[in-house]
């Protein structure tokens, strides 16, 4: 096998009765596609519930400093808090100040300018570290701290790229999988090397408006009991979804950590084929296992298997599984890139080149592959 250098992974999950993701008037996400208007997850939404799935497959459980934090008040919810009570207000403002703008820009001191911006455990501990060295050396004086500050924003120490200068995962395991983008400073991008597909149903799209009511348990006999009147939107179908994970950007992320990287990918099969991206948990119970899982290894671009489903199919593992076996054939035919694939199956239905396994197998046949951009052993 050539180095694999993309692990593409397709995967077909059903889901009845559900409110998957939702647009902003409330209504399941949708996306025209080949003529016919298809249910949408997002790509946010799926990254959000992998990254955040409290599972036995969890990233966040995977290494030291994996933890990140988006949000647009770090530096009060996490830098300063606790700390700096009983510290003259004096002396924490400017410091504060030069925390935000270092983070967040020139116009950081304001939160409705503020970029919600994602950081790490180990550039949180920095800050943290530099806001108390600051505090110390103000010793009560507020022109001294607001000297310091002023100073500690000219040096390089203020450049976010340098604050977790040193770290593994400076922006945790969540910037190092999906990237992290930062407009006030450019030099602290981090380029994703886990791309997410919109998944969307292989068919038209199966939507209800379910009216419903809050029944009042204190109403008298003569009062209805339909306290509350609403209307919420269900829809049923079987998602195709798709993800690539660039191995080589992945390693360069990992700070050349084969065996984390190996890690990341067995448990992110787990959790793509076993974690919902549901709301409405409550009155929907939206669980659901893939049906099915192809993971191909290559070292040639990726390209989705998406075009499969350009005219809708019906809404059946076994047909949507077909469509996608037949397609992969032709592309195969046309292109022979040679890609070594595995696949999980819960239809009688075979794969072109690929061998069948269960979620362990395919989970650890992922696993291995950062191994083979490993430094060979002196």
């Amino acid at each position: 096998m050539p180095e694999p250098r993309f692990l593409q992974i397709h995967f077909l999950a059903p889901y009845t009765a559900a409110l998957l993701n939702r647009d902003d008037a409330g209504l399941a996400k949708r996306l025209p596609y080949g003529g016919a208007m298809r249910t949408r997850v997002s790509s946010q939404c799926l990254k959000r519930h992998w990254r955040l799935a409290d599972d036995p497959h969890a990233l966040a459980a995977l290494a030291a400093d994996a933890a990140s934090f988006r949000s647009r008040e770090i530096i009060d919810r996490r830098v300063l808090e606790g700390w700096t009570q009983g510290v003259d207000e004096g002396v924490v403002k400017p410091i504060r100040e030069a925390l935000l703008v270092a983070v967040y820009g020139d116009k950081g001191a304001d939160k409705k300018s503020r970029q919600t911006l994602l950081l790490g455990e180990a550039e949180i501990a920095f800050l943290t570290a530099e806001a108390r060295r600051l505090v110390v050396a103000a010793a009560g004086d507020a022109k001294a701290a607001d000297e310091l500050a002023k100073e500690w924003r000219k040096s390089d120490k203020a450049n976010l790229k340098a604050l977790g200068e040193g770290a593994k995962l400076p922006g945790g395991l969540t910037a190092a999988l999906f990237g992290r983008m930062v407009t006030s400073d450019p030099r602290a991008n981090i380029d994703a090397p886990v791309h997410v597909a919109h998944a969307f149903t292989v068919h038209a799209e199966e939507a209800e408006s379910d009216y419903f009511i809050a029944a009042d348990d204190l109403a008298r006999e003569e009062e209805t009991g339909a306290d509350t009147i609403q209307e919420t939107e269900l829809t049923s179908g079987l998602f195709y979804g798709y993800v690539v994970v660039d191995i080589r950007g992945l390693l360069f992320n990992l700070a050349g950590d084969a065996e984390l990287a190996g890690a990341v990918l067995h448990n992110l099969l787990y959790l793509i084929a076993e974690v919902s991206p549901g709301a409405k948990l409550g009155s929907t119970a939206p669980y659901s296992r893939a049906s099915f899982l192809l993971v191909e290894a290559g070292d040639r671009q990726p390209r989705s298997l998406a075009e499969a489903f350009r005219d809708p199919c019906a809404a059946q593992a076994g047909v949507a599984i077909r469509r996608l076996a037949d397609h992969l054939t032709r592309l195969d035919e046309a292109y022979a890139t040679g890609e070594t694939r595995r696949f999980l199956s819960l239809a009688n239905t075979d794969i072109p080149g690929a061998e069948r396994g269960a979620l362990a197998d395919l989970a650890h046949f992922a696993g291995t592959l950062p191994q083979a951009f490993a430094e060979p052993a002196a």
